[in-house]
C-alpha cells in the first residue's frame, strides 16, 4: 500500500512506478530506518503523543522486523521505498497500533535522518580503513629510513631522497582526508527529524530526546532547511573525491614504478593478473581500476551538485538522486582503501635499483652547484657551470661520480671532497629542515604521523 494512497482514485501507472520507486537501492538503509523508527516512537511514548504501552509494542516488533531482515526470513520487496516497507511490514503484523507509529513525521525528514544516520557510519569506517592505509605507509617507511631514491619533478630526476620520504608524502595526504571526513562529520551529525514535511509539526514532540536517544549532539534549527539540506553529503562526496585523487596518484606511481623501466617495485601475485594473450605480462590492474575508478567519484560529486543546484525550498523528489551517489562513493572508496593497503603489505620495494637509479641521472647536480657556492661562487654562476658540467657528461658518456678530479677542475674550483658531497646519502643527510628527508626529519615527521592518528 502506498503511503499517499487516499488522494488518489487510479493506480499509478506500471513504468511510472517502477521509475518512481527507490527501495532497489535504498534498502540499505533499513537498519538506519528501523533505528530512526524507534527512537521517534520511544518519543511519541514518552510525550503521551501515543499511548505508551502501543510505543513499546510498536518498538517490539521494530526490533522482531530488523532480526527478521537480518536472517533473511523477511524480504525486502513490493514497496515504494525502505520507509513504506517497513511501516506496510509492521501495520501487517501488528495492526492499526503500528499506523501510529507516522505520527508527528514526514517522509521528507524521515529520509533526511536515515541519509545522515548512514553517513555516520560510513565516515567511521572510511577514517578507520584510512588509518590502517597510514600505519602500513608509516610501517614501510620507518624499515627505509636511509633507503635512498630519486625525487622527481616533471616526472624527471630531481635530487635524491628516500623510499621513506616519498611514502610519508602520501601519508601526509591521508591524513588530511581524516580531517575532511572528520569536519564532514561534524555537519552529518545534526538530527534533522521532527522538522516534518517543511513545517515542523503541531504536536508536543521533544526532537531532543530523539536526538539523545540517537546520539545527536544537536537538532537541526530550520524546519525548511533541515529537510532539503544535502550539503552533508556533498561534504562527503567531496572529502571522498579528494581521497580518490590521492590513491589515483599514488597508484599511478606505483603503476610506473613497476614498470620494467623502472624496477622499483614488484607487486604481490595476488595483487596482480596476467594477459591472455602474452604469458610474460604481470599488470598492475588493481592500481590502474582505482585509478579509472577516480572519475566514477568525480562523478558522483558533480551529479549531486547537478541535482541540487536548481531546487527550491523545501524538499523536491529530485532529491531521491542522493542515494545513489553516496552509496557508489563509499563503497568504491572503501573498496579501493582495502586493496591499496593489502597491496602494499604484499609488494616488494628494489632498493639496489632505487639506488642505482638515483645516480644516473645527475640528482646531485644541485649538490655540485651548491658546492661551488660554499667556495663563494655566486649560486646562480654555480648553477650554469654545472648546467655545462652536465652537458660534458652526457656527450662523452659519464655520470657526475665517474668524473675525474682533473675534469673537475676545468669547471671550477673543485677538491677531491667533491665525491662525498655528491654523494646521495650525503644530499640525504644534510638536508634537516622540517620536512626534509635526514633519517632525523623522517624519524620525527612518522612519530608525529603516529601521534595524529592515533588522536583522531
Amino acid at each position: 500500500m502506498k503511503l499517499w494512497s487516499g488522494r488518489f482514485e487510479q493506480e499509478v501507472d506500471k513504468a511510472a512506478d517502477s521509475f518512481n520507486s527507490s527501495l532497489s537501492f535504498d534498502k540499505r538503509l533499513y537498519r538506519c530506518d528501523i533505528t530512526g523508527s524507534k527512537a521517534h516512537c520511544t518519543m511519541l511514548g514518552e510525550c503521551g503523543i501515543i499511548p505508551a504501552d502501543e510505543a513499546k509494542k510498536i518498538v517490539a516488533e521494530l526490533d522482531a522486523i530488523l532480526s527478521d531482515i537480518e536472517s533473511g526470513k523477511c524480504v525486502m520487496e513490493n514497496a515504494e521505498d525502505i520507509h513504506s516497507f517497513v511501516e506496510n511490514e509492521l501495520v501487517s503484523r501488528i495492526g492499526a497500533i503500528g499506523k501510529k507509529l507516522h505520527t508527528g513525521r514526514s517522509r521528507n525528514d524521515q529520509v533526511a535522518l536515515d541519509i545522515r544516520l548512514y553517513l555516520r557510519e560510513a565516515v567511521k569506517n572510511i577514517v578507520l580503513q584510512t588509518k590502517e592505509l597510514i600505519k602500513t605507509l608509516v610501517g614501510i617507511a620507518e624499515s627505509n629510513l636511509d633507503t635512498i631514491m630519486p625525487a622527481f619533478t616533471h616526472l624527471q630526476k630531481a635530487q635524491p631522497t628516500t623510499l621513506a620520504h616519498h611514502l610519508a608524502a602520501y601519508a601526509e595526504m591521508f591524513c588530511r582526508d581524516i580531517d575532511r571526513f572528520k569536519n564532514a562529520y561534524s555537519r552529518i551529525n545534526v538530527m534533522p527529524l521532527g522538522s516534518g514535511a517543511c513545517t515542523s509539526t503541531p504536536y508536543p514532540i521533544s526532537r531532543e530526546r530523539v536526538a539523545e536517544l540517537l546520539g545527536f549532539p544537536s537538532v537541526t534549527p530550520n524546519s525548511m532547511d533541515a529537510v532539503s539540506d544535502r550539503d552533508f553529503a556533498l561534504d562527503f562526496l567531496y572529502a571522498s573525491a579528494v581521497a580518490m585523487m590521492h590513491i589515483s596518484r599514488f597508484s599511478e606511481e606505483i603503476i610506473i614504478w613497476s614498470s620494467d623501466e623502472y624496477k622499483y617495485i614488484e607487486l604481490s601475485d595476488s595483487f596482480s593478473t596476467g594477459s591472455s594473450i602474452m604469458p610474460q605480462k604481470k599488470n598492475p590492474d588493481m592500481n590502474e581500476l582505482m585509478r579509472g575508478k577516480t572519475g566514477r567519484v568525480y562523478g558522483d560529486l558533480m551529479c549531486l551538485l547537478t541535482v541540487m543546484k536548481g531546487i527550491p525550498l523545501a524538499y523536491d523528489k529530485d532529491m531521491q538522486e542522493d542515494k545513489e551517489c553516496v552509496f557508489d562513493s563509499y563503497d568504491t572508496l572503501n573498496a579501493c582503501l582495502t586493496v591499496l593497503n593489502g597491496l602494499l603489505k604484499e609488494a616488494k620495494f628494489n632498493k639496489q635499483r632505487m639506488r642505482e637509479s638515483t645516480d644516473g641521472g645527475f640528482t646531485s647536480a644541485t649538490e655540485c652547484a651548491d658546492y661551488l657556492a660554499s667556495r663563494g661562487v655566486p649560486f646562480r654562476d654555480a648553477h650554469s657551470i654545472i648546467g655545462q658540467l652536465v652537458v660534458y657528461c652526457i656527450k662523452n658518456g659519464k655520470t657526475l661520480q665517474t668524473l675525474t678530479l682533473e675534469e673537475y677542475k676545468r669547471f671550477g674550483n673543485f677538491d677531491k671532497d667533491i665525491y662525498e658531497a655528491i654523494k646521495a646519502e650525503t644530499a640525504v643527510s644534510r638536508r634537516k629542515a622540517i620536512g626534509a628527508p635526514s633519517h632525523e626529519c623522517m624519524v620525527a615527521e612518522l612519530s608525529e604521523i603516529k601521534k595524529r592518528i592515533s588522536e583522531k
